[in-house]
């Protein structure tokens, strides 16, 4: 008999753990359905779909979960692989109501895979033309999905991702002061449900505030459906809507609801909970992060504002609330709009730069924004300023420290390499995107690329050109479709997961 060699049988075994996890966690996600069902009950709509991708999914979890076992045995190595396949299996199964529904938006496949990525992610992208044209029920789990993209992005953060050494979180660890995951819970399972319900307080009180404008007169547009289902996806930093123009409908009260939103739901969630709940404010203002966080975005609202001031854009209050939104909504990689700002380009393009490069910052590391994350900026200020320091003062040696504790080297090359892929990842994301817009003859511009590749890649949503805020990724073939699919899916892991993956140091035992 052939001797099978020891590491193919380990490599084996460790691709079976991970399988399992994912199994069970595809049969947590099939309960999902229940949600979309009660809705198509409840509007008359077509249920079929949704209980046709329950069975799927159910199915396909419970059959992987027996094929397979060693769940328990799932240690770093093969987190890598639950993180990245929980991702796209996640996506496949959100896809299927809308393959199933027989809506011809999503008569593409890739359309379908497109939007479910971009839900699951909570980035926002859409292939749709026209949202309105969907079924309540339908558009309510698109909605859905991004707010269970955000509580699973929460888990991943704030309890997975440190133990695989790769998050944003791992800064916030042992590496760094801040609501550590010690200082909530000595329980993973524990901080994560205490984090789940903030979420959900957090998602509650925001659609209760929205339909109170709705029933008070202020906002005639707001209906309870409408609050609901944009508290599914501002608390994600999703920015999927129900109109086609989306929040710009809305009266400036509600606009200014989300802005407060949005920025909540892009500062630390360990952090938030350890000021309102646990009753430490103070944690707010010590934090060097959340300063830096508040800091950016009053700095870029005030030149917005005064952009759109001077190009006769907007005035008084439409130019200030206009100003602040988009900041806001950008920067937290929300991705909404309040108003067309594909118009900037041309009228104001200073304007239009600044919002390209808040694609860039994202929130707080521990929130549901993408992007690089602001600790992470954060650290590399303070690299390079001990560098300059250095350069001045050859003999000075001063360990580099954010919030008065010392980060250590290992964690600061972290985030170097972090920054550097990600960077290179956007780049080569924004070349393929605009040669394969020159193959298809699609009207392309660099700058509308550069746009298309960092909304994508840090999870944000609109861009500019035929992607605009009140556009549609649509136009793109289904080669660049399938690029951005991948940019979302890589940003939203942090992308060390994904890169792991493709290393053979990683299948080798």
């Amino acid at each position: 008999m052939r001797a099978v060699p020891l590491a193919r049988v380990s490599i084996g075994v460790e691709i079976g753990a991970a399988l399992n996890l994912v199994a069970a966690l595809l049969r947590y996600l099939s309960l999902a359905f229940a949600f979309p069902v009660a809705l198509a009950l409840g509007y008359s709509e077509p249920v079929w779909p949704f209980l046709a991708s329950w069975a799927i999914v159910a199915g396909a979890g419970l059959g992987l979960g027996w094929l397979t076992h060693g769940k328990e045995r799932v240690g770093v190595r093969e987190g890598f692989l639950v993180v990245a396949l929980t991702w796209l299996l996640a996506a496949a199964a959100i896809s299927l109501p809308y393959l199933l529904s027989g809506e011809e938006q999503f008569s593409d496949p890739v359309n379908a895979f497109f939007e479910a990525m971009s839900g699951m992610t909570t980035t926002g992208a859409s292939t749709l033309t026209d949202v309105s044209a969907l079924d309540r029920s339908l558009l309510m789990w698109r909605q859905f999905s991004q707010w269970l993209g955000g509580m699973g992005i929460i888990v991943l953060a704030l309890a997975v991702l440190p133990r695989l050494r790769v998050g944003g979180r791992q800064l916030m660890e042992s590496e760094l002061p801040g609501p550590e995951l010690e200082a909530l819970s000595t329980s993973i399972r524990e901080t994560a449900r205490r984090l789940w319900l903030l979420y959900v307080a957090l998602t509650a009180i925001l659609a209760l505030l929205l339909a109170g404008l709705g029933w008070a007169g202020v906002d005639e547009r707001m209906s309870l459906y409408d609050a609901v289902a944009h508290a599914f996806t501002t608390m994600p930093t999703g920015g999927f809507g129900t109109e086609p123009r989306s929040i710009e409908p809305f009266a400036p009260a509600s606009q200014w609801v989300l802005v407060v939103f949005m920025v909540v739901a892009g500062a630390n969630f360990a952090l938030l909970y350890r000021a309102f709940v646990r009753g430490s404010p103070g944690a707010l203002v010590r934090d060097q992060e959340l300063r830096l966080y508040v800091g950016l975005l009053a700095l870029a609202s005030a030149v917005i504002v005064a952009i759109l001031w001077d190009a006769g854009l907007n005035e008084g209050e439409a130019a200030f609330r206009n100003g602040v939104f988009q900041v806001v909504s950008m920067m937290t990689t929300t991705g909404y709009a309040s108003t067309d700002f594909n118009e900037w380009l041309v009228i104001a393009p200073a304007s239009a730069l600044l919002l390209v490069a808040l694609m860039f910052p994202g929130g707080s590391a521990g929130s549901t924004a993408g992007s690089i994350k602001i600790v992470r900026h954060l650290v590399i200020g303070r690299v390079l300023r001990r560098e300059l320091d250095q350069t001045v003062h050859p003999e000075y040696v001063a360990p580099l420290r954010v919030n008065r504790v010392v980060v250590d080297e290992r964690t600061v090359r972290a985030v170097i390499a972090f920054v550097l892929l990600y960077v290179g990842i956007f780049v080569v994301g924004a070349v393929l995107l605009l040669l394969d817009a020159h193959r298809v003859d699609l009207a392309l511009s660099p700058f509308d690329a550069i746009a298309a590749s960092a909304t994508t890649l840090g999870n944000v949503g609109p861009a500019f050109g035929p992607a605009g805020p009140m556009g549609s990724f649509e136009p793109f073939s289904d080669v660049s479709k399938g690029i951005m699919i991948a940019l979302m899916w890589i940003g939203r892991l942090e992308i060390v997961p994904v890169v792991a993956l493709l290393t053979r140091a990683y299948w080798r035992a």
